[in-house]
């Protein structure tokens, strides 16, 4: 190699990620402090003891002061004393490292929000290391933990993927990537001009498949888009390796074509070491206590004789999220996975995984059963969750975040299509309710109904949760909505956030859900949209607490949202905004120690919108009872509460006396639309009765 090269090549190696990995693994090694903590085993319940209110904000949304930095602004002390008073527990941040590529020495932007990682340094768009240092130490102060992102499954186009090109050391054992002899070149399409690489069609993968180089594809398709991703694999251009030769490689990405997947199973563990010296440097570092595993199901992939390659459900995904979680535990810190999958993966993943789960199961159905008023969808798959032995105090119960609302109900897609559920009267397969759900979803969230919803590919719909919500209440045109549309909207939106925070667990809610933030127009994000990423019209800009209220732009560039509240600081002068009712609500939620509790009943009901959930909260207060009317119109029913002792009824979020429970167990449940009430019993027979459903 000319000297040049050797130059540009060691570069890379400082830039690379696996080799900033290595060397903070090396600190570890022979110390005391990685055997000092359990980790076999979840602990959900010790996260929620830790923070069991979240808050999710989104860097590249955040409004910041004049000159400022996104991690001053999450850093201010006006901020945090706000968020102290809401009663927020955690802050996730998102991700914040530099992401997306290099071209030469030339960096190139994220192609997917940040979540293609190249580098552990903080992305200068963001800020410093210093400042989110300051952040860690600022919530601390405030009685919070930060929350950081471990990006197992994939990276960016940076220096480590340019280095694997190249043939260099063990970085082409980080990747799913197979060297195509030049003999074969002739099945890979040429490189487009002005690109790195090129998606291969269903053909050319089979084709690949045939003459044994790659597994073939895979089980589904994310992010489907005619034209721009068809398959899960790309083809490079020609690359000139470090020895010499010319490669041409396919590789492997889940997500975008900028999103190379890991090799979680190579002889140089590569990936392993890449990753975990990327959380210990969250955890040291950084001041962070929780880490969530992005995409972490979707770390095996094997060939099958017959059919599409085995990439969900692989016990090698069990396997490297053991390995990844215990090594966090190990570190003194905690874990929770975004698992879009089967009842069946969440469960088999948190016995030793990670300590919580995103709760992917209620949340595209409480969606439901706003959107139609009946309840029957989001019960069954309450007692979903408890048949799979999932406890909801393992899961984090959330309004908004940064991506689309997922209508996949990989559940009923893959391992159930052919299982019978009984929905409606009528007994169904799974293929054919997720489909009749998927539908009525779709058609009251897009289309005529809600033109401000996108689809989002073939996942979901691009949304807020207030845009949910105007769709619910049949707003087609966000322009008209008056004061009192917004009284309402502020009704929805608080009984959507009581059936996740009434619940054992984590209850979380994002920036955009605390100002009531309306999607962009697709005009005012039309080049980041313009390969059908739609979830941009739901990443708006928003303020928390008026830094700069003039800004029509957050500090990267998106434009600020409409928002229907106004900012945190102004809500909390209000007793009667969304901020202030969270704030009793929340309240409420703590003192009780709702977050700790065991949820034991969730009992069917005759009015179709109204649920009811039943918890036995801890160290013997009582028992606590969620109800809530999903319907537009007032009820009415009498609930039997059985094996609980008569006692005084009381709104805990309002603190008042509603009565007594009747000797027989009785209890009246009286709701106007859209209302929510959080009851305590304060006495109970001893030994508590089994989940009845």
């Amino acid at each position: 190699m000319a000297m040049a090269d050797e130059q540009y090549i060691n570069w890379l190696v400082e830039q690379s990620m696996l080799h900033t990995a290595r060397q903070r693994t090396r600190l570890y090694s022979g110390q005391a402090r990685l055997w000092q903590q359990p980790y076999a085993l979840a602990r959900p319940r010790s996260v929620t003891a830790v923070a069991s209110v979240w808050l999710a904000v989104y860097p590249a949304a955040i409004i910041t002061e004049p000159g400022g930095s996104v991690l001053q602004a999450l850093g201010d002390e006006r901020l945090w004393a706000a968020l102290s008073e809401l009663g927020v527990q955690g802050i996730h941040t998102g991700p914040l490292r530099r992401a997306g590529g290099l071209q030469g020495r030339e960096y190139t932007p994220t192609v997917d929000g940040n979540f293609d990682r190249i580098s552990l340094e903080i992305d200068p768009q963001f800020g410093t290391e210093e400042q989110l240092v300051h952040l860690s130490r600022v919530a601390a102060a405030h009685n919070a933990v930060t929350i950081d992102d471990s990006i197992p499954s994939h990276t960016g186009k940076g220096a480590d993927f340019r280095l694997a090109e190249m043939a260099y050391g063990d970085y082409p054992g980080l990747y799913h990537m197979v060297e195509i002899p030049e003999s074969d070149w002739e099945l890979l399409p040429p490189l487009p001009e002005g690109r790195d690489s090129v998606n291969l069609s269903p053909a050319v993968v089979d084709a690949l498949r045939d003459k044994h180089y790659i597994v073939g594809q895979l089980q589904r398709v994310i992010f489907f888009e005619p034209g721009v991703k068809e398959t899960d694999w790309s083809a490079t251009g020609e690359i000139t390796g470090v020895d010499g030769k010319v490669r041409r490689w396919v590789y492997l990405h889940y997500f975008k074509e900028g999103q190379p997947s890991l090799n979680w199973l190579d002889p140089t563990f590569a990936a392993q070491q890449l990753v975990t010296g990327e959380s210990l440097h969250a955890i040291d570092v950084i001041g962070s206590r929780v880490l969530r595993l992005d995409a972490n199901g979707f770390l095996g992939v094997e060939r099958r004789a017959q059919g599409n390659a085995w990439s969900e459900s692989h016990p090698l995904s069990l396997t490297g999220n053991q390995l990844l979680a215990g090594m966090i535990r190990k570190a003194g810190a905690f874990s929770f996975q975004e698992l879009n999958l089967t009842l069946d993966d969440i469960a088999a993943m948190s016995q030793g995984g990670a300590d919580m789960a995103y709760d992917f199961i209620t949340r595209p159905a409480y969606q439901h059963a706003l959107l139609t008023g009946d309840v029957e969808f989001l019960r069954l798959m309450l007692q979903q969750m408890h048949d799979f032995g999932i406890d909801p105090a393992s899961l984090i119960h959330a309004l908004q975040n940064h991506d689309e609302l997922t209508l996949e109900l990989v559940h009923f897609w893959t391992l159930h299509a052919n299982d019978t559920y009984v929905f409606r009267g009528q007994s169904l397969p799974g293929s054919i309710l997720r489909e009749h759900i998927r539908g009525e979803m779709y058609e009251r969230l897009t289309g005529d109904h809600a033109p401000y919803n996108l689809k989002f590919v073939t996942n979901g719909v691009a949304c807020t949760t207030v845009s949910i919500i105007t769709a619910a209440l049949g707003i087609r045109d966000l322009s008209t909505i008056s004061e009192a549309d917004i009284e309402q909207i502020r009704r929805v939106h608080l009984l959507l956030l009581m059936f996740n925070a009434m619940q054992p667990g984590v209850v979380a809610l994002s920036g955009w859900d605390l100002v009531g933030a309306l999607p962009l127009e697709p005009e005012q994000v039309a080049e980041l949209i313009a390969e059908g990423d739609t979830r941009w019209i739901n990443r708006g800009g928003y303020d928390l607490v008026d830094l700069d209220s003039d800004a029509l732009l957050s500090a990267e560039g998106l434009p600020r949202a409409r928002q229907l509240y106004g900012s945190l600081s102004e809500q909390l002068q209000d007793p009667q905004s969304f901020a202030s009712q969270a704030r009793r609500m929340f309240a409420a939620r703590r003192s009780h120690g709702v977050a700790s509790s065991r949820q034991i009943a969730v009992p069917v009901t005759e009015h179709p919108a109204l649920l009811i959930m039943v918890h036995e909260l801890p160290a013997g207060r009582g028992i606590q009872v969620t109800a809530l009317n999903f319907g537009a119109e007032a009820l009415s029913e009498v609930i039997t509460l059985e094996h609980v002792e008569p006692g005084p009824v009381v709104d805990i979020i309002h603190e008042r006396l509603l009565g007594d429970l009747s000797t027989d167990g009785q209890l009246h449940i009286q709701l106007q639309p859209y209302e929510g009430l959080a009851l305590r019993i304060a006495s109970m027979a001893p030994g508590i009765m089994p989940v009845d459903h």
